[in-house]
């Protein structure tokens, strides 16, 4: 039983509303005091023509006592709903031991693919900080659409294509050591490039040649190809074994090379359109009709950017997957980008680009520096893990020593501290980051939210068989009720995130019920209390700690057995 749906059915029955409408408009007020539901009356006003105050004292008094309500009440323009709470607290906890892995996903959602495109390194540089806020954060909302129960696809469009890599087989055949390479490519890598910039200030024709050397690559010249072959293959090799340590998989690794041989048909496409513009030799798509500045498709030296492999992109999504979602986790610098890309599709006649979505993320400040690949001042993301790693297990060996698997609990609450970090405020806000915060025991932090877990599952442990048949109608207290509502909200955050692409909806959340649990756990006995009490607060704690394990899924944390 639904108790949302319950009473918006009940609303539905009394004005002229849609139901899905009226689900869309119930809150959960912000104090307990003013009931479990609200309804706001404001948009009956007009066409019921009474105050939305006279509307919820007339609704209020149509509402009877049932097992869904005990009653309703007018709160200006509210109606404030207070349900049956221990009917209430008997169908989530069920609802949530019944389902358990799957609790909160819907029906109706596994004929639809959603794409999330998201991590997307430029191989043969190194993969840094920013790279891995793009990953954890699409991630999160690739795993929120998946338990949504949508079918879904994980692209890592790798950025394997442009005239860089023109520079850098120019690079490698000047300055290239084979076995430097071989044996840490991305550092070797990295430090011939930048090496090329410097050399490229002092004599121009250098970058003539790394422009010549990218056009033989986009004529398939075998020694071209193969010196870019082994840029890819030493960079993916080096990129996985990141993806592993976050627990990360993908479903594509095709990058912008695998669109260079699908743009002659976007080309065609946009002349037989006639969108294609003349500009100073290049080729232009007028957007003026987006308000969008023109869109570059091909350069005035005849050679495509990534705009163009983006199109080509877009298309063979469409076709290969026939998506519902096509979503793109890129920086938020890249907003333009994305609308011009999204704009040209809909000028070429495709609807379904309405269906592309751009998911800005913002930046990671971390010690006042600046990524720049170019000059070579990065933050690898592998010493941030290494250090957090090294940090936590500082941490453990000073607060708990005899704990057993002490490395991989380290590495479980120093990635943790990490990711937890990166998802704890809107996507499109600035992370600065901090060792003492994140990895912090106390307050928001992903050791607090993990340590919820552990207390939950400690708990249980102990008490070793549990009565599965427990009564549930002697929870009674404002704590156990909270953390009833909390398990009931878990299916509307997690709708509020697909919405938004906001993974911070749910990191809120578990902190919001590890707060919740811990307050409970401190301040009512389980194990020690009575028999009946104890049976149910013990079913209350395993529910919790369901729901604590899928959260945490969700944002990419793992749930550490013992801290």
């Amino acid at each position: 039983m639904d108790f949302k749906l319950e009473i918006a059915k009940k609303i539905s029955g009394m004005v002229d509303m849609e139901l899905e409408k009226i689900i869309d408009l119930i809150e959960i007020p912000p104090q307990s005091n003013m009931g479990d539901y609200a309804f706001p009356c404001f948009q009956l006003a007009r066409v019921m023509r009474k105050s939305p105050n006279m509307i919820a004292k007339e609704l209020s008094e149509k509402i009877d006592k049932d097992l869904i309500v005990d009653k309703a009440e007018a709160a200006g323009g509210y109606l404030n709903f207070f349900i049956n709470k221990s009917e209430y607290t008997k169908y989530i906890i069920n609802d949530v031991l019944e389902k358990g892995s799957a609790y909160g996903r819907q029906i109706g959602n596994e004929d639809k693919t959603v794409l999330v495109e998201f991590s997307s390194p430029n191989i043969a540089k190194p993969f840094h900080v920013g790279h891995m806020f793009n990953t954890v954060i699409g991630s999160s909302i690739e795993k929120v659409f998946r338990h949504l129960g949508y079918k879904t696809e994980r692209l890592n469009h790798i950025g394997d294509y442009g005239t860089q890599f023109g520079k850098l087989i120019s690079a490698y055949k000047r300055w290239g050591n084979e076995e430097a390479i071989d044996k840490d490519p991305i550092n070797e890598l990295l430090k011939i490039y930048v090496k090329f910039h410097e050399e490229a200030e002092k004599d121009e024709e250098l970058e003539k040649e790394g422009r010549m050397y990218f056009k033989h690559l986009e004529k398939n010249n075998p020694d071209s190809v193969a010196i870019w072959q082994k840029f890819k293959d030493l960079s993916l090799r080096e990129f996985k074994k990141l993806y592993n340590l976050l627990n990360i998989e993908f479903d594509s690794y095709a990058g912008e090379s695998f669109y260079s041989d699908k743009m002659p048909e976007i080309i065609d496409m946009l002349y037989a359109k006639n969108l294609l513009v003349d500009s100073e030799g290049a080729k232009i798509v007028d957007l003026s009709e987006f308000n969008l500045p023109p869109c570059l498709v091909i350069k005035s030296d005849g050679a495509t950017i990534y705009v163009t492999r983006d199109l080509a992109a877009a298309l063979y999504r469409k076709r290969a997957y026939d998506f519902y979602k096509n979503v793109y986790v890129v920086g938020g610098t890249q907003t333009l980008h994305f609308k011009q890309v999204f704009g040209t599709l809909k000028l070429m006649g495709f609807e379904w680009a309405d269906d592309c979505e751009h998911v800005g993320t913002a930046l990671i400040k971390f010690a006042d520096k600046k990524l720049s690949t170019r000059k070579g001042d990065v933050i690898f993301a592998k010493e941030v893990i290494d250090e957090a790693i090294v940090k936590t297990t500082e941490i453990i060996e000073n607060k708990n020593p005899n704990l057993k698997n002490k490395e991989l609990v380290a590495k479980q609450i120093g990635i943790g501290a990490i990711i937890y970090t990166f998802l704890k405020n809107s996507r499109e806000r600035d992370v600065v980051f901090s060792w003492e915060e994140s990895l912090s025991f106390e307050g928001e932090s992903g050791p607090y939210v993990q340590y919820g877990y552990v207390r939950g599952n400690s708990i249980l442990n102990k008490a070793g068989t549990i009565n599965e048949n427990a009564d549930l109608s002697v929870l009674n207290t404002e704590d156990e009720f909270n953390l009833v509502k909390l398990l009931g909200s878990f299916k509307d955050a997690l709708k509020e995130s697909a919405e938004r692409y906001e993974p911070f909806v749910i990191t809120r959340y578990v902190t919001d019920l590890a707060k919740a649990y811990n307050k409970f756990y401190n301040t009512h006995h389980i194990l020690n209390a009575e028999e009946k009490v104890k049976d149910a607060r013990l079913l209350l704690t395993k529910a919790v700690c369901n729901v604590f394990k899928i959260s945490l899924g969700i944002l990419g944390m793992e749930t550490p057995e013992s801290m």
